[in-house]
């Protein structure tokens, strides 16, 4: 029996042996595998990419005017309320007449209460007195109202709307002075009797006191109205500004 022939055929053989079509099928083929490695690096960078695009975006979110108002306030200072009003009423950019508002961190959820402030905010509200047609809107999930009032006879014609009504802070109730005796109290209710209230979950207060045009001092006696109805032992911090405008620390 004859001895088996080993034949060891090293890379530039094998070129050798290949066909002039082969040839090319082994170039294409590497071609193709190097321009998928490099649209996978592509794809890689990216999924990076948001991360660093992202903070450019939040950079660039503010407009020129923001960035000047904001160049006229001291954000290391804590201001007194008169000098926080006036100063936020000269930061306001906005072209319509702003509503100033007050941004209060508290010791815990759950803070509700209400005041009625001394002054007009100057934002009309609508009143209805609750009755068969506003039966009738509720069932249908309308709501076109900005304060329910209702007598204590209307009271459990109301509750079975409470889902609809509640989160909005507008089920009538006695302590915010919306449950009335009769329909004819409703003269005597005020419209800028506030409900100030928790967010849910967080123990964060957002309201309104004014609009900017409102004079300082009125401002001011309404500003005050809030902050002693929430009580000021209970406030961890509060920031006053307009609708738009950069916000001010002020003393409590």
């Amino acid at each position: 029996m004859g001895k088996t022939k080993t034949a060891f055929v090293n890379e530039e053989d094998k070129k050798q042996e290949l066909s002039g079509a082969e040839e090319y099928k082994l170039k294409q083929a590497k071609k193709a595998q190097k321009k998928a490695q490099e649209v996978s690096g592509a794809d890689h960078n990216e999924a990076e990419a948001p991360k660093t695009q992202t903070k450019k975006q939040l950079v660039s979110t503010r407009g020129k005017k923001y960035i000047s108002s904001r160049g006229k306030i001291d954000k290391n200072k804590v201001y007194g309320i008169s000098e926080a009003i006036d100063l936020i009423k000269e930061a306001s950019y906005s072209k319509f007449d702003g509503t100033m508002e007050l941004h209060m961190s508290v010791k815990k959820t759950g803070l509700s209460t209400n005041v009625t402030l001394p002054h007009s905010t100057g934002k009309t509200k609508k009143i209805e007195i609750a009755g068969a047609t506003t039966l009738e809107k509720l069932a249908k999930g309308k709501i076109d109202f900005d304060v329910l009032l209702a007598t204590p006879e209307m009271m459990p014609k109301i509750i079975p709307f409470a889902r609809l009504l509640g989160p909005k802070g507008l089920l009538p109730n006695p302590k915010n002075g919306t449950v009335i005796k009769k329909a004819e109290d409703a003269k005597r209710f005020s419209a800028d009797t506030l409900n100030i209230k928790t967010e849910k979950d967080f123990p964060l207060i957002h309201t309104s006191f004014g609009k900017v045009s409102l004079d300082t001092d009125k401002l001011k006696a309404n500003a005050e109205a809030i902050l002693n109805a929430v009580g000021t032992k209970q406030i961890v911090s509060c920031y006053l500004k307009a609708t738009m405008s950069p916000s001010v620390k002020i003393s409590i």
